[in-house]
């Protein structure tokens, strides 16, 4: 199940989720918590669902088809964060992966000062693993970061607020390869992928976060999922389709081999 945001251009948010569940053979349910007005060049407009529309969302759903893992993206109010808690203390999910979105690829804010404190102080504490990129790493643990070692320093103290699993994304440090820093209480694990010069990067943090939850709910393990994950996005970006005049949007279907008779 999937719990984000509506990107109307499909390069992130619900839609990338819902391409990279269905290409990597799951299913994917969801609960939209906000429909976006935008583009690769950036964010024109965001409109919220209510809390509780959130909420019945997932219930209801839930209630018929119990999800084997969640994805949590987009929650842009303190409201929704409290909602999404409720619910997932109900339906009793363990795998629940958290992408904490804040701001979009274009610059625009994603979420208000009230959401990052109920996120970081009650959310993380009922989340498997948390995914963020540097920059909401910066905001969540209250450092800045400059290289690797600040990194593991941020996700000791993500681990120190409640988080089970942590895995900081390194792709915003200019080095020649990325380094993701996966940390739990009794491992460290740095994952080493090559950097691609390329600014069709739209929605790589929603794939990432969602191919994980898709590995995990096959059965599995965390450090496997996420290298799985990595590698997935590694490729969707190295064979993006150069859609768009922004950050265009990546291949989510790099992993799927369209049979003759469907072409």
């Amino acid at each position: 199940m999937i719990i984000a945001g509506s990107d109307s251009s499909g390069g992130a948010g619900i839609q990338a989720d819902i391409k990279t569940v269905t290409s990597l053979g799951s299913y994917a349910m969801t609960a939209v918590t906000a429909i976006t007005v935008q583009n690769t060049n950036g964010v024109k407009l965001v409109t919220p669902i209510s809390a509780n529309t959130i909420k019945k969302q997932i219930i209801y759903t839930a209630n018929d088809i119990k999800p084997d893992a969640i994805k949590i993206g987009m929650l842009q109010s303190d409201k929704v964060v409290e909602k999404v808690i409720e619910s997932l203390k109900k339906i009793k999910v363990k795998k629940v992966i958290l992408d904490p979105v804040m701001v979009a690829k274009g610059g625009a804010k994603l979420i208000n000062e009230k959401a990052i404190k109920s996120l970081k102080t009650k959310l993380i504490k009922n989340i498997f693993l948390i995914t963020p990129n540097i920059p909401e790493a910066e905001v969540l643990a209250g450092i800045k970061i400059k290289n690797k070692k600040d990194m593991i320093l941020a996700a000791k103290r993500l681990i120190h607020l409640g988080a089970k699993n942590v895995l900081i994304k390194g792709g915003h440090l200019k080095s020649k390869k990325v380094e993701d820093v996966f940390l739990n209480k009794s491992e460290l694990k740095i994952f080493a992928s090559l950097r691609h010069n390329t600014k069709n990067t739209h929605g790589t943090g929603c794939t990432l976060s969602s191919a994980i939850a898709t590995f995990l709910s096959c059965g599995k393990s965390i450090k496997k999922a996420c290298d799985l994950g990595i590698k997935y996005v590694n490729s969707a970006i190295l064979t993006n389709p150069n859609y768009g005049k922004g950050h265009g949007p990546i291949n989510h279907l790099n992993s799927v081999e369209i049979k003759k008779k469907f072409r």
